[in-house]
């Protein structure tokens, strides 16, 4: 059962401040903000939205279509696609520009500042969902503007059942665009700082948003999540981590967790499970793609966070 996911590929600069920015960054003086951190750790990895989604729900067992727009600089993480696996046949190579670019800092607290360079990303509107055949589900990841807007009437059109993820992407989109993105699409998932500015910019709260699609998911880091789903409210537990190594990438890994579940007609309950579980094994180790779980390993650590079987 093959899954689009429409996002973005993008390489990610990772930096760790040895510190905390709270202590830094003084409330009183933001509009004379000038700070500058030492970031003694850096490293460059392979990430972007559809990329470490389409990673995840490969090490599931899931069958990922990544459908993005890269540029001249796309080479190694072509090779790196081929060696994983994963098909190539929706990625569009734009000339003349960058694979998109992430340049993350994390401090000790696990925050993130993030400035992100779109790259060929700007022109992911080229692509068309209507491309991919046999999909029987979709993300709709954080992507250019008129990418995300063309690829979710796209989805409606075609009855392809989609998640909207709008993540980084919603500062781009008004309170009327993202109510349009929740009226088209049949589940929506946000970290809670994420679900707060939805009701902000939609003047509705998350319950009411709810009962316009099929389910409503809401991250909470360490807190676990809740699934607004059928007039319930499901909270799922966290998974404890066995360390704390980088948060980068933690959401789209739960994200591959989402779209193995819907895809299999999963309880929500046992859903999002398997996506905390998910979350919990990337965040040990460095980078978006840096964990490499068997199918095995993974149900393990369900198991032992839930005390019941991943696959039946």
């Amino acid at each position: 059962m093959p899954a689009l996911i429409c996002g973005s590929l993008a390489y990610d600069t990772i930096m760790v401040f040895h510190g905390k920015f709270g202590t830094h960054i003084l409330p009183d003086q933001i509009h004379i903000l000038n700070v500058a951190f030492l970031v003694p750790d850096m490293r460059r990895e392979f990430g972007g939205t559809a990329g470490n989604i389409a990673y995840n729900l490969k090490l599931l067992g899931g069958e990922p279509l990544v459908m993005a727009t890269v540029g001249d600089d796309f080479g190694p993480y072509r090779e790196r696609l081929d060696k994983l696996g994963i098909a190539r046949t929706h990625i569009r190579e734009v000339p003349g520009a960058f694979v998109p670019q992430a340049f993350i800092t994390t401090d000790l607290d696990a925050n993130q500042i993030t400035a992100f360079h779109p790259g060929a990303m700007s022109s992911s509107y080229i692509n068309k969902v209507s491309d991919a055949s046999g999909v029987t589900l979709g993300i709709l990841a954080p992507d250019s503007r008129d990418g995300m807007l063309q690829h979710a009437a796209q989805f409606a059109d075609l009855k392809i059942p989609f998640i909207f993820d709008p993540g980084q992407a919603m500062p781009i989109f008004n309170g009327d665009e993202l109510r349009y993105f929740i009226e088209l699409a049949d589940f929506v998932t946000v970290n809670d700082y994420e679900a707060r500015v939805l009701e902000e910019q939609t003047g509705e709260p998350v319950e009411k948003l709810a009962e316009r699609v099929q389910a409503l998911v809401v991250t909470k880091g360490a807190e676990g999540s809740v699934i607004y789903a059928n007039g319930q409210q499901i909270s799922i537990p966290s998974v404890k981590e066995n360390r704390r190594v980088d948060p980068t990438g933690c959401g789209d890994a739960y994200r591959s967790g989402l779209l193995y579940g819907i895809e299999r007609g999963w309880s929500w309950e046992k859903t999002g499970r398997l996506a905390n579980t998910m979350g919990s094994i990337k965040i040990e180790h460095r980078g978006p793609q840096g964990h490499q779980p068997t199918r095995d390993e993974i149900a393990e650590r369900y198991r032992m966070a839930f005390d019941e079987p991943l696959w039946d």
